[in-house]
């Protein structure tokens, strides 16, 4: 399966703001955003004209970088959300919250998505009893998501024990960080959705 790479700070700094890929790294004075708040590259310090076409890409690109989506996977969300009823901003943001990866990392159980999809892709997460190690799955509401009794003694599931409650976990989801699983109740409406993105844009760069 196809993935990115590179260096996940770089992509931070594209857009100017913490996407927080790296977990605790983006809580601490390490930050490279907080040392260089500029894009990277040669020309990262110039000014570029915000035309409303460069508005609507890099707010795409910021969207999929948060979830770790790479642009055909992206495209597919976007017109599965666009043959749904409602507003497709809202349902493509809704698909992308009900990933196993996104669910894993919202309950706490990992620090960065791209941590959750490590530790589901190492086959350490079941979905309704059976073992799931595609990142991509979809919850449904009254799914169960457990850790493996095999993998429970692994330490960043302990990690995820010990510091249960450090972390706000929405309120579509039950987290139960002594059992090591997770309960959804709902998929969540946009209003519960923390990430910092303006959906419309997305939807209007796709619509052209």
């Amino acid at each position: 399966m196809a993935r990115y790479t590179g260096a996940d700070c770089k992509r931070c700094r594209r857009e100017k703001q913490k996407l927080f890929l790296k977990g605790a790294k983006c809580e601490s004075a390490k930050c490279p955003i907080e040392i260089r708040p500029y894009p990277p590259g040669e020309h990262g310090r110039g000014r570029t004209k915000d035309s409303e076409y460069l508005l609507q890409k890099r707010e795409k690109q910021k969207c999929a970088r948060i979830y770790g989506v790479l642009e055909k996977q992206f495209r597919g969300y976007y017109e599965e959300a666009n043959r749904k009823s409602g507003k497709t901003g809202e349902n493509l943001l809704r698909i992308l919250e009900s990933r196993l990866d996104n669910v894993v990392y919202r309950a706490g159980f990992a620090k960065s998505r791209d941590h959750a999809r490590q530790l589901v892709r190492h086959g350490h997460i079941t979905l309704n009893g059976r073992k799931t190690d595609i990142p991509s799955a979809r919850v449904s509401p009254n799914d169960i998501i457990e850790v493996r009794p095999s993998s429970k003694q692994l330490t960043p599931f302990q990690v995820a024990a010990a510091e249960a409650g450090e972390k706000t976990v929405p309120a579509w989801l039950e987290a139960s960080p002594a059992k090591l699983r997770i309960l959804v109740h709902s998929l969540p409406e946009r209003q519960v959705i923390d990430t910092q993105v303006q959906e419309q844009l997305i939807v209007e760069l796709y619509s052209k």
